[in-house]
């Protein structure tokens, strides 16, 4: 029975963790509506959940546990990044022509496109938490023989999820051929990105605190 759990459990628990309204889900979305390097995009991030959810299953949430100025450092790091990108879709929002979904807009380089997903990936401080530490706890606290089946689980939803939120997003075209609806995307993004960098920059100046604290009295 340590087949069908581990991998049960693996995929499960990360469906749970990545269907939801996020920075990283909003941009594959909004690669896969411009049809720009939706394929690479999709296997970056299932790659990188993979890798994480490894990393963690090997212990590496133990590491990440005590090192709490890593949280506070993602954290501002984070926020910072998120706030840019906001900024960009709020004026995208407002702009005077909004784009449609044509393909001429947006079209960074491939390695322009992956270091924003990787932004979006890696400057998340609630990837260590959730992907790291809570998946790294749970699958190491299986059977060895169930643990590299709990990351192929996992692998498998994230897997399953990129791929249909990227290139299911063609079934949106019809919608996003009028201006006014990447206008309400643009909005929405925007509104997800500052909502989150500023959870984020909370975060990073309340964790920084006692450090600022510490050289105040040096």
């Amino acid at each position: 029975m340590l087949i069908p759990s581990g991998f049960a459990s693996g995929f499960g628990l990360a469906a749970a963790l990545i269907v939801a309204i996020g920075a990283q889900n909003l941009f594959v979305l909004r690669q896969g509506l411009l049809r720009r390097h939706v394929m690479p995009v999709v296997m970056f991030c299932t790659l990188s959940d993979m890798v994480l959810v490894s990393a963690g299953v090997l212990g590496m949430g133990v590491i990440v546990q005590r090192m709490p100025a890593l949280i506070w450092v993602m954290s501002l790091g984070g926020a910072v990044f998120l706030a840019w990108y906001g900024l960009g879709a709020l004026r995208r929002a407002f702009a005077p022509v909004a784009m449609v979904a044509d393909g001429r807009e947006g079209q960074h380089s491939l390695a322009g496109t992956l270091g924003r997903a990787a932004a979006f990936t890696y400057l998340n401080p609630h990837v260590y938490l959730d992907t790291v530490l809570l998946m790294g706890a749970v699958g190491g606290g299986l059977p060895g023989a169930a643990r590299p089946l709990f990351v192929a689980g996992a692998a498998t939803a994230s897997a399953l999820w990129f791929t249909g939120l990227g290139f299911g997003a063609r079934l949106l075209r019809p919608v996003f051929a009028r201006p006014a609806a990447w206008r309400v995307l643009d909005g929405l993004v925007a509104a997800v990105m500052l909502m989150l960098a500023g959870m984020l920059a909370v975060r990073g100046v309340g964790g920084a605190a006692p450090y600022l604290a510490a050289l105040h009295w040096l």
